[in-house]
């Protein structure tokens, strides 16, 4: 696995993946270097909402996002909020992951959001997952994870509850029948 890349790949956690930041996850994976990985979980959706966030931050929504789900990207700076959205337009702090796809963290992109001119497509998520070098690609050859190329039906479309079992199924693999638990021969 070495020289491996994994941005603008999903990771699909496997069932044995027991940690709760973690458990039945799917991961965005923004960026990965020799200096280690920052990925976004998509599948855990919080109690907040765009709406609470905007009005918690002084901003006022013009436009119908109240019930915009957040989600929990992850355990590291979980009081940081990341956007994932469709690329085109960039913000003040917007890091463009592929051509599909960017991720921007400024206030700038939320205020327009709250107006309606914000991207055609996003997913807000509070946190990240981070992984030090070569920790990701240790749990990747561990079997911790699948990986697949990422699918921006799967990250703006698809309900949350589907998502882990959407990307898998982009490899042909049906989590329901893997074990969560690991064997010794």
């Amino acid at each position: 696995m070495e020289n491996a890349n994994f941005t603008d790949q999903f990771l699909i956690a496997m069932p044995s993946l027991e940690d709760p930041n973690f458990f039945h996850s799917v991961a965005y994976v923004c960026e990965h270097s020799d200096e280690g990985a920052m990925g976004i979980v998509i599948n855990h959706p919080t109690e907040l909402t765009l709406g609470s966030v905007l009005e918690h931050m002084g901003i006022t929504a013009q436009a119908p996002v109240e019930q915009v789900p957040v989600y929990n990207g992850g355990p590291v700076q979980s009081d940081r909020g990341f956007i994932l959205h469709s690329s085109g337009q960039r913000w003040t702090s917007t890091m463009q992951v592929s051509e599909a796809i960017a991720v921007t963290t400024s206030r700038d992109i939320l205020e327009a959001m709250a107006t309606g001119e914000g991207p055609e497509r996003y997913l807000i998520a509070l946190g990240y997952a981070g992984w030090g070098p070569g920790q990701l690609e240790q749990e990747i050859g561990d079997n911790a994870w699948l990986t697949c190329d990422a699918d921006t039906d799967i990250l703006f479309h698809q309900p949350a509850e589907r998502r882990w079992q959407a990307a898998a199924g982009r490899l042909g693999v049906d989590l329901s029948l893997l074990s969560g638990q690991s064997g010794h021969a």
